[in-house]
């Protein structure tokens, strides 16, 4: 459940951590404009990105409020239009700013608010209750591992942030409210990434990683324990800092409206936001806003180029995805390249613009309102060393991802499992035999939008773009008993339950009579490939449209917001080359890394999938699965009965309601069918690579009740 807090006294002090100097920098810079529209912090786990915002949180002084208001209204200027005005003469409160934590599982009511059902039953009326969107305005709303939360709560999230008002029209409610605040989201990128049109909603992005140097991490320690021995005595060795920041972020904020940005700075600005291809025009305002705050911070009136400079640092790595595996990041010495040049163009005649485009009394860009009163702080004079910086948590230690394993850093082809372009590729195209050794990785061909496989059924698993569902997104289809505290009211259903028939109908409600909105929509399914690698498969050409085929699948399950998993096998048996996991970056990332050569090991590879989908289903029992398998059906290793046993595990009772898919990679013109054959014992839809394509209108070869086609 959602929690919300104002300034915790024992919370870890902002001044006191070490390092992470452009994190810091970033959350500051908000805090003195946030017209910038927040931070996006991307790092590993343990990199003290948690203990970073609720220091921030802490470190703003309190603001003052109109006494009772649930919204949070200055009283120097309280919202008209506030649902719980008209708003009286008392006088003004101070309380701690706010930090909002939005959970991973938290529902859409629970973000914008819902209808007020206790007030519905003891006084018939309707009234609204307000969400997270209200408790966070004028403080700083925190959504940790932001890109596990759903796509539909991302974009009223951000839609909010951006507006700086919350409208929520629903079940005969209709709000609006004032919602400002310093957005901070953080994501650990192993567990799948933000959509790129997500991501550029955020004004910033930072990636942080721990420290290598031992001294740094043995004063992270040393403080961390220090910490935990004497919290008290801790944040008093810190507090002479901690004001001095909040003085100077308030300067800061009292300076921003008077800094100048000149026409060659703007010039500059806006040649390398196009020198960099980013789309729209979110970039260049976003980059001008904290080269201004930048420059209010450093306590100059005049933009810099340096202030230009850090400023895109900061706001481009994230808006340069051009295809979804694409890793955000940004090229420094591309960007010093840019400033020269933008720096040299003659300046063209023409009117001078405007000299400052955030300051707080100035109008609202599309993508950010005004400031609000809130946040405050900043570094002790942070330096802009790129990266990020230890953990000041309990719970640090090297990572453990998905990454470090075959075709990882140490796998296969290379750091991160790419294939070496540099090394010089065989061109011999012939079949390879059976016991043929390993061969290079090739790189897969271009891929295609791939056709829709869905999971037959309605599942309840996670919100995602595949198969039919029924869960809190999605079209109303009927009604029923509440099944938790917090649900979506079917009002026509309760009405109904809850008319006394007789001669005159009435209406007489009590709890038992309420009903809950059943609604349809679609889920994330767990997709799991099981590809051949054996040395039938070691033909470059055959192998590299394989490969292609794959990762048109995998960019199709990263759109449908699947969790994906890889098993390969070839030689003397199979192995999972990627657990299940929501980063189908990384399974592209393995994909590119994969060598071929050796005996098709066909049962061993069916055994490993049975074995992870069945781990799976134990520990994520609603999302469903959808079995990819990828071979041309040889199995030159293991006999025909360990072949039907394998199968017996996919189709048992075990792992009843796994949908599977056979594609066919046989190429040669005398066609054995066994790919048919495979289809057949799995149950399972049975299409060829061209079939794989949307818009390929054939007849399909399905095997009984699974894998449907779309």
């Amino acid at each position: 459940m959602a929690t919300t807090a104002g300034n915790q006294q024992g919370a870890y002090p902002f001044a006191g951590i070490v390092g992470m100097a452009d994190l810091k920098l970033a959350l500051l810079l908000n805090a003195v404009s946030p017209a910038i529209g927040g931070v996006l912090v991307r790092g590993e786990k343990g990199t003290a990105k948690s203990t970073m915002v609720r220091g921030l949180a802490a470190l703003l002084p309190p603001v003052p409020v109109v006494p009772g208001c649930p919204y949070s209204c200055d009283p120097a200027a309280p919202d008209p239009a506030c649902p719980a005005g008209p708003h009286g003469a008392a006088p003004p409160e101070l309380r701690p700013v706010t930090l909002a934590e939005l959970p991973v599982g938290a529902t859409e009511d629970r973000l914008t608010g819902s209808l007020d059902i206790e007030r519905v039953l003891t006084a018939g009326t309707t009234a609204f209750q307000p969400g997270l969107l209200a408790a966070a305005h004028r403080g700083v709303l925190y959504v940790d591992e932001v890109n596990l939360l759903h796509d539909h709560l991302v974009d009223l999230l951000l839609d909010a942030a951006a507006l700086g008002v919350n409208y929520v029209e629903r079940e005969g409610v209709s709000v609006r409210h004032p919602s400002r605040f310093l957005l901070v989201g953080t994501m650990n990128p192993e567990e799948g990434e933000l959509r790129p049109q997500l991501l550029d909603r955020f004004g910033l992005t930072v990636q942080v990683t721990a420290s290598q140097d031992w001294a740094e991490r043995a004063e992270v320690v040393r403080r961390r324990l220090a910490f935990e021995a004497d919290p008290a005595g801790f944040i008093t060795r810190f507090s002479a800092d901690t004001a001095k920041l909040a003085a100077q972020v308030a300067a800061a904020g009292n300076r921003l409206p008077g800094v100048d940005l000149p026409d060659a700075a703007l010039r500059q600005i806006c040649a390398v936001c196009g020198s960099f291809g980013v789309d729209g025009m979110r970039a260049d305002l976003v980059t001008a806003r904290t080269a201004i705050a930048l420059a209010a911070w450093h306590g100059r009136d005049v933009v810099t180029e340096e202030d230009i400079r850090t400023a895109a640092r900061l706001a481009l790595p994230h808006r340069r995805r051009r295809d979804p595996f694409d890793a955000p990041g940004l090229d420094e010495q591309a960007l010093d390249e840019a400033l020269r040049e933008a720096s040299s163009e003659p300046e063209p005649p023409g009117p001078r613009g405007p000299r400052s485009p955030n300051g707080p009394d100035g109008p609202d860009g599309p993508d950010g309102p005004d400031g609000p009163d809130g946040p405050d702080g900043g570094p002790d004079g942070p330096d802009h060393r790129p990266g990020g910086g230890p953990d000041h948590g309990p719970d640090h230690g090297p990572g453990d991802g998905p990454d470090d394993g075959p075709g990882g850093p140490s796998g296969p082809g290379g750091p991160g499992g790419l294939p070496d372009s540099s090394k010089p590729q065989s061109s011999q195209q012939s079949r390879q035999p059976a016991e043929a050794p390993p061969s290079a990785p090739v790189s897969p061909a271009a891929p295609f939008r791939a056709r829709l496989l869905t999971v037959p059924g309605v599942g309840e698993g996670a919100p995602g773009r595949r198969s039919a569902a029924r869960g809190p997104f999605g079209r109303t289809v009927g009604s029923r008993l509440p099944q938790d505290r917090s649900f979506a009211l079917h009002l026509p259903a309760t009405v109904r339950a809850a008319t006394v028939r007789g001669a005159t109908p009435r209406i007489r409600l009590a709890r038992a009579d309420l009903r809950e909105a059943v609604r349809e929509g679609r889920e994330g399914n767990l997709v799991l490939f099981a590809v051949d690698a054996s040395g039938s498969m070691a033909a470059r050409q055959r192998m590299r449209a394989v490969k292609g085929a794959v990762l048109s699948l995998l960019l199709d399950a990263y759109q449908r917001r699947d969790k994906v998993g890889l098993v390969t096998f070839r030689g003397a048996g199979a192995e999972l080359t990627l657990p299940p996991t929501s980063s189908v970056e990384s399974a592209a990332r393995r994909l590119a890394g994969l060598a071929t050569g050796g005996r098709t090991p066909l049962a061993a590879g069916l055994a490993r999938a049975a074995r992870v989908l069945a781990a799976e289903r134990l520990r994520d029992p609603r999302r469903r699965a959808l079995l990819v398998v990828v071979t041309d059906g040889r199995a030159t290793s293991g006999s025909d009965a360990d072949l039907a046993r394998a199968a017996a595990l996919l189709t048992g009772p075990g792992l009843a309601g796994t949908a599977s898919v056979v594609v066919d990679c046989e190429a040669s013109v005398l066609r054995l069918g066994l790919a048919g054959r495979l289809a057949v014992q799995l149950g399972a839809t049975l299409l060829g690579m061209d079939e794989l394509e949307a818009g390929v209108a054939r007849q399909l070869s399905r095997g009984p009740g699974q894998g449907r086609v779309a």
